[in-house]
């Protein structure tokens, strides 16, 4: 699949070839859907958490004896049916972690830059720099590239002029290639990236 190259100007510079075993795969929607559900549930820290009868304060002692009061019998101050006792099935820290092999990860993550592929919204760079972090600067460079106000961009490396000009730039994401991940890619319009990150992508997908 034959892409322009586009210098900092919005300039065709060139063409490249996007290797099709990445770019031009079959789309597996299952697996796409898996594999983001996947990433979303990974990221929930499942942290809620009640306090049992036996972690509450208080109630170290019996209120009061067994027999004789013509009251209940009770244990401790602390148990589930007293104001302040503890919660009996209430939830506990778990993790919602999902296992995925890496080869059906590698594969959704080419069959979601094939969909962009396809749907013409890749674009590619010679290269992307700044000589001094400036969001306005940065958005004109955008405005000419005609990626509109959503864009993912990757970065072969870090790169703190650029990283610093898209950071007050709303929908507008920096990240570096080796980290490419389904949702990024899903909740931005298009992907920008130059050949330096395209280089990556390739070296990790390929």
């Amino acid at each position: 699949m034959q892409v322009p190259v586009f210098n900092m100007l919005g300039e065709i510079s060139g063409q490249i070839e996007l290797r099709e075993d990445i770019f031009d795969v079959p789309l597996n929607e299952p697996l796409m859907h898996q594999a983001l559900v996947r990433q979303q549930v990974n990221a929930r820290l499942g942290t809620a958490k009640t306090k049992t009868r036996a972690e509450v304060s208080g109630g170290g002692r019996k209120p009061w004896r067994q027999k004789g009061t013509g009251r209940a019998r009770q244990g401790s101050i602390r148990a589930p049916q007293w104001r302040g006792g503890g919660i009996v099935f209430g939830p506990r820290p778990r993790s919602y972690r999902q296992a995925m092999p890496r080869k059906m990860r590698h594969l959704a993550l080419r069959c979601a830059l094939s969909a962009k592929a396809r749907a013409k919204e890749i674009v590619v760079v010679d290269e992307l720099r700044m000589d001094v972090p400036r969001a306005k600067a940065f958005l004109g460079v955008l405005d000419r590239l005609g990626v509109g106000s959503s864009v993912l961009i990757l970065l072969p490396d870090a790169d703190y002029n650029v990283e610093r000009s898209a950071n007050n730039l709303p929908k507008v994401k920096t990240l570096r290639a080796q980290y490419l991940n389904l949702v990024d890619l899903f909740t931005h319009d298009y992907l920008l990236m130059p050949l330096g990150a395209l280089g990556v992508i390739t070296d990790m997908l390929g």
